[in-house]
């Protein structure tokens, strides 16, 4: 008879891509804001269950996990950490369109805007 090997708890993760540093940089520049950070999240509602919080917050909340890009910080509540760990954000530039492209293993299903996912 074996014993079950415990293995660690994967460490926690959100990654944004270089293109989307930049392009967060420069919303933050033309709005006028320092300091604080991207708050990453996820609210019940959208086509297809869950949708995207995307939104500039002066400081992160004490329960937060605060991941850094250069300058940039990007803020995640434990609930949302549960479905975006793994995640990464894109910017996207094509002729049909331009904006953040989330790229999530935990979504089952998300509508053609890509705002909104199931688990």
């Amino acid at each position: 008879m074996s014993a079950a090997v415990e293995t660690p708890t994967q460490a926690l993760s959100i990654t944004v891509t270089p293109k989307a540093v930049e392009k967060i940089r420069a919303a933050f520049t033309k709005e006028g804001v320092s300091g604080g950070g991207l708050r990453l999240g996820v609210l019940g509602g959208g086509c297809s269950g869950l949708s995207y919080q995307f939104k500039y917050d002066p400081q992160p909340r004490a329960r937060d996990h605060v991941f850094e890009f250069g300058d940039v910080k990007v803020f995640v509540d434990p609930k949302s950490m549960l479905f975006l760990n793994g995640m990464t954000l894109d910017y996207k530039e094509s002729l049909m369109y331009s904006g953040f492209a989330f790229e999530n293993p935990h979504a089952t299903k998300s509508c053609g805007c890509g705002s909104s996912f199931s688990a």
